[in-house]
């Protein structure tokens, strides 16, 4: 298993970082875009399109780079530290997950094309319960009519849910879960955003009324593609976790080495230079799960479910932790809104919770354990 990206995944870090920071600076993500849909449509076309960033791991034959999920990470981290909101998770890591997972040749066929140019936005949609995700507990039902279905329940923190083009869908169907695309603007489908304490990731319910809808898994087929979809979401997130930690890191160095002082540079007094080093144990610490997570993704390894649980727990902490610290190497100008680093915070915290809290990844490690 290789767990070091190649030189062209390296080259693709330098040109998404770039391209960021030049149309999607700390400026840029202070003021926030204005107008629906919440990102900046002409930024979006440039890096879905020109970039080619939603269809690297999609197969050439369908509209994408057919290169692999290292590729992917890459773009990924590079997200993390820019926090500009774009929908690219939503599209990239959860959307094409499905398409590139479902056993429907014809679904994969007729929506990946759209989704790899970025002509066409998308999310998945399967979260119910707040206090987790539970498919015995599934609650959204799917009813045959004619030659589609009808889809009637209620799904929560989803992604981008209210913004984007194409919402997929589970539900249950007496053959078991299944999923279903619905258009955005489908009758019946009411969306509306909640309150996100990010607001580069905006969150919302999806509220459903014998919706319309087209399969894009056999009925009873959605549980093994819903795990290696969310396994690719836990690793991608992981990856910009590591992004993310690595910029706030950064900028509390700089900061460091820059604040001076009692004539001196804050940096050279112990309690700085200590928390900057435990800062960069953590760092380090998530490079090496998110490695594992991303290259066992990459070549679907068994070992997938266990890596992606540990970097789930050791991203998700070490971001929270380094986020937190950079606020306090800043001192008082950290926790004002005109510095960026109150928005690692907010990712780091929401970002921590996305695909489960740390108390159920625990579980799911132990179990991945055999313990």
């Amino acid at each position: 298993m290789r767990l070091t990206p190649d030189a062209d995944a390296e080259e693709l870090r330098e040109t998404v970082r770039a391209f960021l920071g030049k149309h999607a600076d700390t400026a840029a993500v202070l003021r926030g875009p204005s107008g629906e849909p919440g990102w900046d449509p002409a930024t979006w076309s440039r890096f879905a399109g020109e970039l080619g960033t939603v269809g690297l791991d999609v197969p050439e034959d369908l509209g994408g780079a057919g290169a692999s999920f290292r590729e992917v990470a890459v773009v990924a981290e590079e997200l993390g530290r820019s926090l500009v909101r774009l929908p690219w998770f939503s599209t990239a890591v959860l959307g094409v997950g499905v398409l590139l997972h479902t056993d429907d040749g014809a679904a994969r066929a007729d929506l990946l094309p759209g989704l790899a140019s970025g002509e066409v936005t998308a999310t998945l949609a399967y979260r119910e319960d707040p206090e987790g995700w539970d498919p015995g507990r599934l609650a959204t039902t799917a009813t045959p009519d004619g030659d589609g279905w009808r889809l009637t329940g209620t799904k929560i923190l989803v992604v981008e849910g209210a913004a984007v083009d194409l919402l997929l869908v589970a539900a249950r169907t007496p053959e078991g879960p299944g999923i279903y695309a619905v258009d955005a603007d489908a009758p019946g489908l009411v969306r509306t955003p909640m309150r996100a304490m990010d607001p580069g990731r905006r969150l919302a319910r999806i509220e459903l009324a014998a919706t319309p809808a087209r399969a894009v898994t056999t009925p009873g087929g959605a549980l093994p593609i819903l795990a290696k979809v969310l396994d690719r979401a836990v690793a991608a997130l992981a990856a910009e976790q590591l992004g993310g930690a690595a910029a706030a890191l950064e900028s509390a160095v700089a900061h460091a080495r820059d604040r001076i002082q009692f004539g001196r540079p804050i940096g050279s007094f112990q309690a700085v230079k200590h928390r900057c080093a435990d800062m960069a144990l953590h760092v380090e610490a998530a490079r090496s799960a998110s490695a594992w997570a991303t290259a066992a993704t990459a070549e679907a390894s068994g070992e997938l479910p266990l890596a992606a649980v540990t970097a789930a727990l050791r991203c998700g902490s070490a971001y929270r932790y380094v986020a937190a610290e950079n606020i306090q190497v800043h001192g008082g100008v950290g926790f004002t809104w005109e510095h960026p680093a109150h928005l690692h915070f907010r990712r780091a915290t929401t970002s921590a919770v996305l695909f489960g809290d740390h108390a159920e990844h625990q579980e799911r490690l132990l179990t991945e354990l055999g313990v």
